[in-house]
């Protein structure tokens, strides 16, 4: 039986080693860079050195250690990986629209390394994409955090498994079209949004409070208590409650960001970040206060009635009030050139060099709960970093190298002819859309053959 036992832990054993080495980690000396640290500054002429994924040393006249390959990037600038807060690549599907309320789905189920999407970020210098259920639920799925290691043919290789756990939350008229509208349930109106959240916490503690009775009537002589039955909704919405997962809430409009604030101080819930917040300038400072901030778009809006208003100056105006702010792109285009994006804000708010690169690294990693890992150039940090051949925030910028965890997966003199070209294997080539293009962005995909199966059309604009 001893010998089993050993026979069966050597083979644990084996298989926890093999997971460990499916991530590589890599070493390499950047040498005589401008190096854009994001949170401590600038350092001209400077060389960072990686050893097995970990930034080591940051500094001048740093010699390579023996084996480790030295990149000789003068003139070029050094900056941390990007980081999409919001996005949908590398995901087969994106909404589970079927219930108000579907916390038990979970995106890393459907995460697709062989995604094109995944080559095209890194080649933008995004190191890391925060995989989103979409915006049909007012309570949607549980999020992927992920890093684009190209070439992982395990969807678990790209998850960023040491990332907290994350959920999507939705407001306005997505849930309420879908499920309203579309399935003659609540919500059909921003009023029934909030009684959905509100309905779903308080099912939660009181799931919460029969379990927390069964575990102490189990120690108890002569208990004959049955368990209550599990669900993995209900369990999920009670970790939230918690404090174990942090709130993604798609929403636009003020008065109903307004709301949800409400609503986690009535729950005494902490953990709450507000995506796309067009109309987030108008309650900056209780965004600022309650929340762990704001990821919103650099300039898009009025592409639907609900998103109708908005200022380019949104990013800014939530920056100066103190709310920790980034930019996203829930785009499989845009995600390509964040950095472009994060230089609006110079332009529309005039925001110095380190608060326009800190929305698209060290602001998203607070907001994924991962600044202590990644998100600036730091000793002890994971070793996400891109070569840029001029300031990033340049209109002339073009990442050259991009690393992760020390490896290499983009090297623009290395990119192979119409590499970026290829087709995903889960994207047609001309997309037909079932009504108008109002959801480019990909937070309603998988809703149209939904309604197209169970309810008719009852759009009229298609094409």
């Amino acid at each position: 039986m001893k010998k089993l036992n050993f026979i069966l832990a050597a083979f644990l054993g084996l298989g926890l080693s093999t997971a460990q080495a499916q991530a590589p980690k890599g070493s390499v000396l950047i040498k005589n860079a401008t190096v854009l640290t994001v949170t401590k500054g600038n350092l001209e002429n400077s060389d960072v050195l990686v050893q097995d994924g970990i930034i080591k040393q940051i500094g001048k006249n740093i010699a390579a250690p023996a084996g480790v390959q030295t990149i000789d990037a003068t003139g070029k600038y050094v900056m941390p990986g990007i980081i999409d807060a919001h996005s949908h690549v590398a995901l087969d599907v994106v909404n589970e629209a079927s219930a108000p309320i579907t916390s038990e789905v979970r995106m890393k189920d459907v995460v697709n390394p062989f995604e094109i999407g995944i080559y095209r970020a890194l080649a933008g210098g995004v190191t890391i994409s925060h995989a989103m259920h979409g915006s049909a639920n007012v309570v949607g799925g549980q999020n992927a955090t992920l890093k684009h290691r190209w070439g992982a043919k395990d969807p678990a290789d790209i998850i960023m498994q040491d990332a907290p756990r994350t959920i999507k939350f939705a407001l306005g008229e997505n849930p309420t079209r879908v499920h309203g509208r579309g399935n003659g349930i609540q919500p059909r109106t921003r009023m029934g949004v909030e009684a959905v959240l509100r309905n779903g916490f308080s099912e939660a503690l009181q799931y919460k409070k029969a379990w927390e009775t069964y575990h102490a009537a189990k120690a108890t002589k002569g208990n004959t208590l049955t368990p209550p039955a599990y669900s993995e909704r209900l369990q999920t919405l009670a970790d939230i409650l918690d404090g174990k997962i942090i709130i993604h809430c798609h929403s636009y409009r003020a008065d109903e960001i307004y709301m949800l604030i409400n609503v986690a101080k009535d729950f005494n819930i902490k953990k709450l970040v507000f995506q796309h917040t067009n109309e987030g300038f108008k309650v900056a400072p209780e965004i600022a206060e309650y929340t762990m901030g704001a990821s919103v778009f650099a300039d898009w809006w009025a592409y639907k009635m609900e998103v109708y208003y908005s200022t380019a100056y949104n990013a800014a105006i939530l920056q100066r009030n103190g709310a920790i702010t980034s930019i996203n792109s829930d785009s499989a285009e845009l995600i390509r050139h964040l950095y472009h994006e994060a230089a609006k804000t110079q332009r529309y708010g005039g925001l110095t060099d380190d608060e326009a690169l800190a929305m698209i690294t060290i602001n998203p990693a607070k907001q994924l709960g991962i600044d202590d890992k990644v998100g600036s150039i730091e000793v002890g940090k994971q070793a996400d970093i891109v070569i840029f051949d001029t300031h990033p925030l340049s209109s002339y910028a073009v990442p050259q190298m991009t690393f992760v965890d020390g490896v290499k997966y983009f090297d623009i003199k290395a990119d192979k002819d119409d590499q970026r070209q290829l087709v995903a294997a889960t994207e047609m080539v001309e997309p037909i859309f079932l009504r108008a293009n109002e959801e480019a962005h990909r937070c309603m995909q998988d809703v149209d053959a939904y309604f197209e199966a169970f309810q008719g059309a009852f759009y009229h604009e298609k094409h």
